[in-house]
């Protein structure tokens, strides 16, 4: 068969075009596959949850989990704060709403707190923002009113009153004035518990879906079975499935013990600790962490039947960067005085206090480290807190990079996101 020039010429163009079109699709059948599972592997991580939380969606928030205490409050800068939030991908936002003591300005500060909580929830929906109540209560609750609705939830009748300190506090006397002017509040006490179920519901209705509940085995001292806390937190825990964002409310605290346990179910939805850094010996700074190290929480997390309904044999928990005060002898092994001196410092002092190179060695061991020996462990990173021994003239550690916004930030978010960013492969 003899073939024109002009027909020889639409056919080699026309294959050329038949060519080109099988590149093309097949560049964008690869590059749909890519996105797919790039997709599929992000849908692996799953944070959904309504009235009850399973323990593997747990488990991906407390991977997740970083402090940046106050943030609600307006400590630091929110813009640059919230910038690194979304650079990382943090899911649980712990010590947001920081609370000691001060109790006359929570109206005021509840009303700055929720427009921020809505600010966070419009850049990511699935952050849980935890709030704290913590172990204290000072003379200033005299001036808060209470709510007719805090009265009728614990079945009392109403008055037309303010809180009451001294109700709130140990009959005998013992740990009042704990903290200066402030004092342990009691649990067994009315008065305790109409605060904390103010506090708490207070804290659901601007957004809120984490409390964590501070040093409880402080204020139990006249419950031992644990009957009181039991009323509190089933209270708070009611009033969320009616109002909570997504029906819950997710309950934390620091417990020595191991955890509250009553007739087999755990009152915590997670435990937390603080990380009881370890000095070593004879190497000035330097710090790791060890099971049975003081009272650390290690291998020691309770079981029983979760809040959500599922049973476990030890509950997740995390470890964090606490900070408690600076010793007479920063700088110094053994500083004396109680065992938890790293250095001499508070666990957030001591690592701010260290250079960039050992804040993202030591970041990346303490992470590899909790997760090879408890399963049921997690970091909480360091993201923003109150240091108590001046550094560099500053009193609050930031892991933000530095930037005109946040000046004083140390730089180490990017380690963050990298060890979080290594931890999905």
């Amino acid at each position: 068969m003899i073939f024109s020039k002009h027909r020889t010429i639409f056919l080699f163009r026309t294959g050329i075009s038949r060519l080109l079109l099988i590149f093309i699709c097949l560049v964008l059948s690869v590059k749909a596959y890519s996105n797919t599972t790039l997709s599929a592997h992000k849908k692996t991580i799953d944070y959904k949850f309504d009235g009850t939380i399973s323990r593997k969606v747990l488990q991906n928030y407390l991977s997740r989990a970083i402090t940046i205490q106050s943030l609600l409050v307006g400590k630091g800068n929110f813009d640059d704060n919230l910038r690194m939030i979304k650079n990382i991908g943090a899911k649980y936002i712990g010590r947001s709403v920081c609370q000691w003591g001060e109790e006359a300005a929570i109206p005021e500060n509840l009303e700055q707190e929720k427009k921020l909580a809505q600010r966070i929830h419009e850049s990511d929906p699935e952050i849980i923002l935890q709030a704290c109540i913590f172990e204290i209560v000072t003379p200033e609750v005299d001036r808060l009113p209470i709510p007719a609705w805090v009265f009728k939830a614990l079945n009392t009748p109403a008055e037309n009153r303010n809180f009451r300190y001294e109700d709130m506090l140990y009959p005998d006397g013992q740990f009042k004035n704990q903290w200066g002017k402030g004092s342990v509040p009691d649990i067994s006490r009315l008065e305790t518990k109409l605060f904390f179920y103010y506090l708490g519901a207070s804290y659901i209705n601007i957004g809120i879906e984490g409390i964590h509940f501070g040093q409880v085995e402080l204020m139990n001292k006249n419950d031992k079975q644990l009957d009181n806390y039991n009323e509190v937190l089933t209270l708070i825990r009611t009033y969320a499935a009616k109002h909570a964002r997504r029906h819950m409310i997710i309950c934390d605290s620091h417990v020595p013990s191991g955890g509250f346990v009553r007739d087999g179910k755990l009152l915590m939805d997670f435990h937390a600790f603080p990380l009881r850094i370890m000095e070593i010996p004879g190497k000035p700074e330097k710090a790791m962490l060890q099971v049975g190290h003081t009272d650390a929480l290690y291998l020691r997390s309770k079981g029983g039947i979760t809040p959500s309904g599922w049973k476990c044999e030890h509950l997740p928990y995390l470890v964090e960067f606490d900070n408690y005060g600076v010793s007479k002898h920063p700088g110094q092994e053994n500083a004396g005085d109680i065992p938890f001196w790293v250095w001499g410092y508070d666990e957030i002092s001591w690592f701010a206090h260290q250079n960039k190179t050992y804040r993202t060695e030591w970041l990346h061991y303490a992470h590899d480290w909790v997760r090879k020996t408890d399963v049921n462990g997690y970091l909480e990173m360091p993201g923003g807190r109150q240091t108590t021994s001046p550094l560099d003239g500053r009193h609050w550690y930031w892991a933000n990079t530095p930037t005109p916004n946040t000046p004083d930030g140390q730089g180490d978010e990017n380690t963050i996101r990298d060890i979080w960013k290594a931890s999905e492969q």
